[in-house]
């Protein structure tokens, strides 16, 4: 059951974390949580050890379908009713019974996606810190290199592009760190069984063996932990956008003061040969601007009904996987963008020699403003 490349997967599947967000992904995700769910309730004493070790033993994605499974959600409204009547048909009699105990669809498909969010957030921040890194690198390399600073689109003063550099700099490390944040301590467990009230011991040893958080209450219809990581997702995508946009505006032939790296082939125009396109910052900016919107859907589905919503909580499972995977390529083809960008100190001089303030004086806290973002990064 492999899917096929997708057309435009090059610019929105970039980097790893698609992979960890795409339905076999989800559904391995499920798996596991059932898994978990079982050997839980086995330690408690609810079902029979030899029972949770054939369920755990059968929840290999390999054998189940999702093309089947995407059909039943149609009759119920949610995947997981098929998954669960496909697990029992995979076990024994004798284990049957205890697939899923107590626990409810949303149960398994909101700890899913926490698990699967705390997966795919490994290969993000990775690129992140990646791209970090490189940006600390241009500001330390480019500390001195004078260049017009330019604001309302207008020539304004001289800067340094290590003081640009640098702003981009902690961006990136103010926004991944948030990232990590919600990695580490707000993607919990939902094990609230039908009403949100059940006994919490079996959430705890969920969330050990899965590597989440134990709330204090289940949260099946209070979603600031999915919002968390929404609204993560989408401040560290629209630094990426600053940044791409910068070197949009850079890389322009009459500005000429940056261009990206990767060959004479990179950025090829099917009309223009003498174009040499800013493929990297383009890629980065088509991700990040379907992320806002993604952002909106997940704060819209808020708004939820008693103890379990009618139709918002649905509206969040695509919500969620396409966010992370258009912020996770955002994060690969930004790394990428940094680590290769050229900069090109001499036309920086020649533009701010003609600019009309180009002979004031660079700002004397900028050297400073890079030495904190530096050490910032550093720590």
């Amino acid at each position: 059951m492999t899917s096929e490349p997708r057309l435009f997967g090059g610019i929105y599947e970039r980097g790893g974390v698609a992979a960890e967000v795409s339905d076999r992904a989800l559904l391995q995700a499920m798996l596991d949580v059932e898994a978990a769910l079982a050997r839980a309730c086995a330690d408690e004493g609810l079902i029979p050890v030899q029972a949770a070790a054939e369920i755990a033993g059968a929840c290999r994605v390999e054998r189940f379908d999702v093309a089947e499974l995407s059909a039943a959600a149609a009759q119920s409204a949610t995947p997981v009713v098929g998954l669960v009547k496909a697990l029992r048909a995979a076990v024994p009699d004798s284990a049957r019974e205890h697939v899923h105990l107590g626990a409810t669809s949303q149960d398994i498909s909101d700890t899913a996606l926490m698990l699967a969010a705390h997966r795919a957030l490994g290969p993000l921040l990775a690129d992140a810190a990646a791209a970090a890194d490189a940006a600390a690198g241009l500001a330390d390399a480019h500390r001195a290199t004078p260049m017009i600073g330019r604001t309302l689109l207008q020539q304004a003063v001289p800067i340094t592009f290590g003081l640009r550099a640098a702003a981009w700099l902690t961006g990136l490390d103010e926004a991944r760190r948030a990232l990590a944040s919600v990695r580490d301590g707000g993607l919990a467990v939902q094990m609230g069984g039908p009403v949100g009230a059940r006994e919490p011991a079996v959430a705890a040893r969920v969330a050990a063996a899965l590597g989440l958080t134990e709330p204090v209450m289940p949260w099946q219809a209070i979603r600031a932990r999915p919002v968390a990581l929404a609204a993560s997702l989408g401040a560290f995508s629209g630094v990426l956008a600053k940044i791409a946009r910068d070197v949009t505006l850079l890389a322009q032939q009459e500005v000429a003061e940056v261009r990206e790296g990767g060959g004479p082939d990179r950025g090829g125009s099917s009309a223009m040969a003498h174009k040499r396109n800013p493929v990297g910052a383009v890629s980065v900016l088509a991700c990040a601007k379907r992320t806002p919107g993604l952002v909106a859907t997940a704060l819209a589905a808020m708004e939820q009904e008693h103890e379990r919503a009618a139709g918002a909580w649905q509206a969040e499972w695509g919500t969620y996987a396409e966010l992370l995977a258009l912020t996770g390529s955002a994060a690969a083809w930004g790394r990428e963008l940094l680590e290769n960008l050229e900069v090109d100190g001499e036309r920086m001089r020649a533009n701010l020699a003609a600019a009309p303030t180009g002979d004031e004086p660079i700002p004397g806290g900028a050297s400073v403003l890079i030495d904190r973002a530096l050490e910032a990064h550093r720590r």
